[in-house]
């Protein structure tokens, strides 16, 4: 299903994946019933990886200065953001899944936009450490498809089988890093889809007719 996009002020509780490419695959929301897409502007991707803290303060400043100055391409940009995470979100649910092979039209789209990416990127140390780093002056409107790229590449490269998750909550479909100590972690957020899950409980309890059978429905316990 097709999702449709929605105005959105992003907040802290928007990033619950524990990664910027799950938050990636997350301003998609309630996947599972009626997609809505929180990326319904060029702007909007400025101010979602701003919230992130995983951009550069001053690129996205300079963009954000720039924006409306180029519509058309502003849309373009978008688009390969939207592309990038559609193709993620496929192979992380299959990942999760277990789901073999992989979807290859996914794992194509993915690979495309990383050596964009990198053939945009120069190599630099960050103390003995060498890695890419994405600037403006290559990477322009697409600088935050590109910092993305990158990163989905790295989160595949390590990753943690056993502690990803997709939230099952009535209209989400999130996913996440499960970083409790247990590895026991169900939901996106017990403030919300945990919580809204335990009311609904609740509520079918209480609408239960009781059994006169039961010892628990006699004001007795007899």
């Amino acid at each position: 299903m097709t999702a449709v996009p929605q105005a959105h002020t992003f907040r802290p509780r928007d990033l619950v994946g524990g990664h910027v490419v799950l938050d990636l695959v997350n301003t998609v929301t309630a996947r599972n019933a009626e997609p809505a897409d929180w990326l319904d502007g060029y702007p909007r991707l400025l101010e979602w990886a701003a919230l992130t803290g995983r951009f550069s303060p001053a690129a996205l400043t300079e963009l954000a200065a720039t924006a409306g100055a180029d519509p058309g391409t502003e849309a373009r940009a978008l688009d390969r953001v939207r592309e990038l995470r559609e193709a993620l979100h496929a192979l992380v649910t299959a990942l999760v899944h277990d789901d073999t092979p992989a979807p290859a039209v996914a794992v194509g789209r993915v690979e495309k936009q990383w050596k964009q990416a990198v053939a945009r990127s120069r190599l630099v140390l960050d103390g003995n450490i060498p890695r890419l780093d994405i600037g403006l002056d290559a990477s322009g409107l697409d600088y935050p498809a590109h910092v993305l790229a990158l990163e989905a590449l790295e989160l595949l490269r390590s990753w943690p089988a056993d502690r990803v998750r997709v939230c099952p909550g009535g209209r989400c479909g999130w996913v996440f890093l499960d970083s409790s100590r247990g590895g026991r972690r169900r939901w996106c957020s017990m403030a919300t889809c945990g919580n809204s899950a335990k009311g609904r409980t609740h509520y079918r309890r209480k609408q239960r007719p009781e059994d006169p059978r039961d010892p628990a429905a006699s004001p007795t316990g007899t």
